[in-house]
């Protein structure tokens, strides 16, 4: 593992006291309802776009227009099976064997005949894609989700999703090697390649009244499709 990583069990037991002391009322699998940190999220926000227009974008556009298709597809495959052993992980955590049972099967595959996950083998075989993580499994405990926060540089997530997505990195492949420099060139590819992917969504976000919320529900929507394992109850406000 990376000599520069923290004890794990500090970094829990620090960050989950924040979300019990700071959660909002409601629990378990809930978003929040409101944005009580709205005027510095709307700041990160802003410092956020502003390292996106002049550096992370160019990136994403010049690494898309390089990139052939089926490359960029077999890079979104392999970071896809690096975070895999999270997937598994939060399964047994959440109490679902077969899935991690099923999981694992799916990971060894990719990792062997899949190529180190490049080329998605598992999916021809009947092995379905999962997505879980500790921010899903928290909400599955019942812990609160704290409320909405844009982090620098990681943009939207919750007091319970930052905990969660802190714990998730110490089961990534990337944080057991044992070569910083390639840990690194991992790290900012991940970034550019994703950014990559969000592009096609620039227009809507940009065509929106306001981005900041554009942003704000897009996300919360988005992990509440997660939390129930995509069949979400439909929400009183969308019904209204």
């Amino acid at each position: 593992m990376n000599q520069n990583t923290k004890p794990l069990g500090a970094i829990l037991v620090s960050l989950l006291s924040c979300v019990v002391l700071l959660g909002c009322a409601s629990t378990g699998i809930t978003v929040p309802k409101n944005d009580s940190l709205e005027g510095f999220n709307r700041a990160v926000f802003s410092f956020n776009a502003g390292v996106d227009k002049v550096l992370v974008k160019p990136l994403a556009k010049g690494y898309r227009w390089i990139t052939p298709d089926p490359l960029e597809r077999g890079i979104n495959n392999m970071f896809s099976n690096l975070a895999y052993p999270t997937v598994i992980v939060n399964n047994l955590l959440q109490g679902k064997p077969l899935t991690a049972l099923q999981d694992t099967g799916r990971f060894l595959v990719n990792s062997t005949l899949g190529i180190a996950g490049f080329i998605d083998v598992a999916q021809h075989m009947g092995m379905p894609e999962h997505n879980e993580d500790f921010d899903q499994t928290l909400a599955v405990w019942g812990v609160p989700s704290g409320p909405y926060i844009v982090l620098p540089f990681l943009g939207p997530s919750t007091l319970r999703g930052t905990l969660g997505n802190a714990a998730d990195q110490y089961l990534h492949v990337r944080s057991y090697l044992d070569n910083p420099d390639l840990e690194t060139g991992l790290i900012v590819l991940q970034i550019i390649n994703i950014r990559a992917n969000l592009l096609p969504l620039d227009e809507q976000i940009n065509a929106s009244n306001d981005p900041y919320i554009f942003m704000r529900e897009a996300y919360l929507q988005n992990r509440n499709f997660n939390y129930y394992d995509g069949d979400p109850p439909l929400d009183e406000d969308f019904l209204e």
